[in-house]
């Protein structure tokens, strides 16, 4: 979710689901740039109280720098610091970390025990199930962290060749928690409600982590909870969907210029309307608007006028 979970992001989604909303992770943060002292990458680590629980995730394959950034994500006031191993972007794989930790597993030994001796607060690990079809070790790995003191895994059930394509694998997340005694998250294909109490009923994780489906539907989390508790799944009105973009801009204008997040802020409203009837016409607007104000102004006339006149009520109730 790089580039995506800032802290914008971030308390828009606590805003809109609430306490239903278990921990939230930052996007992840490069250990390179916070032992340089890289301004942007600093600024990476903001987070606000109402955010907790909050855990930081850093990469890299450096074990000193690694440990430096623990150090910088415990001074900060982290509840939590999360270890990529799952990343599986070129770019990061090709200079020794993300997914590219699994195949160096004494390396991420080492970064994984440096950073449990440095630190106190708690220590988790993300995984894939693995390289490709002829390395799936996410088992192998999944026992070295648990030695090395993680308090928890979360378990991607692709590869890194597969990057997003594909299925996930949620059989290898229910065997990984079977082995192990730490808990277990599992991530992937999670895209709505059902999916997520499905994969817990089954016990094929202890949580599930939820990030794409969430780009477009911050009230996801309150809608898993209402299913598990087995009430209505609550559906966002009109005005709670107009509110909470406009939240959203206000969350983005405190950090940055209008010029640096209006494509972001454009491509979330764009994002907010997908899949509504009618919306193809409303995003080609989004998408031709000059500024945020008349991206807000496309998405409110859409939402409270073309799209609540013209659909029934149980049309709209049934896009969450």
């Amino acid at each position: 979710m790089s580039g995506v979970t800032d802290c914008a992001f971030r308390r828009l989604v606590k805003s809109c689901s609430g306490n239903a909303v278990g921990l939230l992770v930052s996007e992840f943060v490069a250990a390179e740039g916070l032992t340089r002292d890289n301004r942007k990458t600093i600024e990476m680590l903001r987070y606000e109280e109402s955010e907790r629980p909050f855990s930081i995730q850093i990469f890299g394959a450096d074990v000193d720098r690694m440990v430096r950034a623990a150090l910088m994500v415990e001074e900060v006031g982290a509840d939590i610091v999360d270890i990529n191993c799952g990343c599986p972007a070129p770019k990061v794989v090709k200079r020794g970390g993300g997914a590219q930790l699994m195949r160096t597993p004494d390396r991420l030994r080492e970064i994984l025990r440096g950073i449990r001796a440095a630190v106190s607060i708690p220590m988790t690990v993300k995984v894939r199930s693995g390289w490709d079809g002829d390395c799936l070790n996410a088992m192998e790995i999944a026992r070295l962290a648990e030695g090395e003191g993680a308090a928890m895994l979360a378990v991607h059930g692709r590869t890194r060749v597969q990057l997003y394509s594909g299925e996930a694998d949620w059989s290898l997340v229910q065997k990984i928690r079977s082995e192990l005694s730490i808990p277990v998250a599992g991530s992937g294909d999670v895209v709505d409600p059902a999916d997520a109490i499905d994969r817990l009923e089954r016990g094929s994780a202890d949580a599930v982590m939820i990030g794409r489906a969430a780009m477009g539907n911050p009230w996801i989390f309150a809608q898993v909870k209402a299913l598990a508790d087995g009430l209505p799944i609550p559906v966002p009105t009109p005005q709670e969907r107009v509110d909470a973009l406009g939240r959203f801009k206000g969350y983005l204008e405190e950090a940055l210029p209008e010029r640096a997040f209006q494509g972001r802020f454009r491509g979330f409203a764009c994002r907010m309307v997908k899949g509504l009837p009618g919306s193809a016409q409303a995003r080609q607007r989004i998408g031709a608007a000059k500024n945020c104000t008349d991206v807000l102004g496309i998405f409110s006339e859409f939402i409270l006028r073309d799209y609540e006149l013209d659909e029934p009520q149980e049309s709209r109730n049934a896009v969450a």
